[in-house]
């Protein structure tokens, strides 16, 4: 048998039939012979749930590889679609110029219109999809979750929460020299209109 990657019953049954037919009919056989070899050593490539449903078909109910492709296909097409649940919650990412909570309202909304998906994927696929470079809150609330991986959504908010008010306040008080400069302009502004209109109250009518 050629090398073919264990099928355990939790990604697209389709795919895997492709790499094990692939494989054997590359692997330099008598055209009568592949048939036989794909239906009989089928079993060698499997593991777990994959194999258990295997092990329980009713002996010599699978006249032809095609037959068996079609019930094998159909027995596990349930992961198909967890693999594409899984595909769609990885597909949000925080884009470069979006606020770190602006980016968790957007990815609770999206969530939230996906099918039902584990705890642990949620987690997972908001860390993956934090960009570092987006704020200063970002990168250290990524650093945060890799460093200490996060299994539910509770616990990423919990550290996000710790983090938000970094991303708060650079908005609220700039934190660099040219921000802080416009700040200290605005102020004098409003100090010498506030003169203004303080002096004017006292000019004789």
């Amino acid at each position: 048998m050629p090398e073919v990657p264990k099928y355990d019953g939790t990604s697209d049954p389709q795919e895997y039939i492709t790499t094990y037919t692939t494989s054997v009919k590359g692997n330099d056989l008598a055209p009568h012979g592949i048939e036989s070899v794909l239906l009989k050593n089928i079993g060698e490539t499997l593991t777990r749930g994959a194999l258990t449903w295997y092990s329980l078909l009713p002996e010599h109910s699978m006249d032809s590889f095609e037959m068996l492709t079609d019930s094998f296909i159909k027995a596990h097409a349930g992961a198909r679609k967890v693999q594409a649940r899984k595909s769609d919650i990885f597909r949000i990412a925080q884009r470069e110029s979006e606020l770190l909570r602006r980016f968790v309202s957007r990815f609770q909304k999206e969530r939230m219109l996906l099918l039902v998906v584990p705890n642990e994927w949620v987690a997972e696929a908001f860390t993956k999809g934090l960009n570092p470079i987006s704020s200063y809150a970002s990168r250290k609330l990524k650093e945060s979750l890799l460093e200490f991986q996060a299994t539910t959504w509770a616990d990423v908010h919990n550290r996000y929460e710790s983090k938000i008010r970094i991303e708060d306040d650079q908005v609220d008080f700039p934190s660099s020299a040219k921000g802080w400069e416009r700040s200290k302009e605005k102020m004098k502004d409003d100090v010498d209109s506030n003169r203004r209109v303080s002096r004017g109250r006292f000019l004789p009518c």
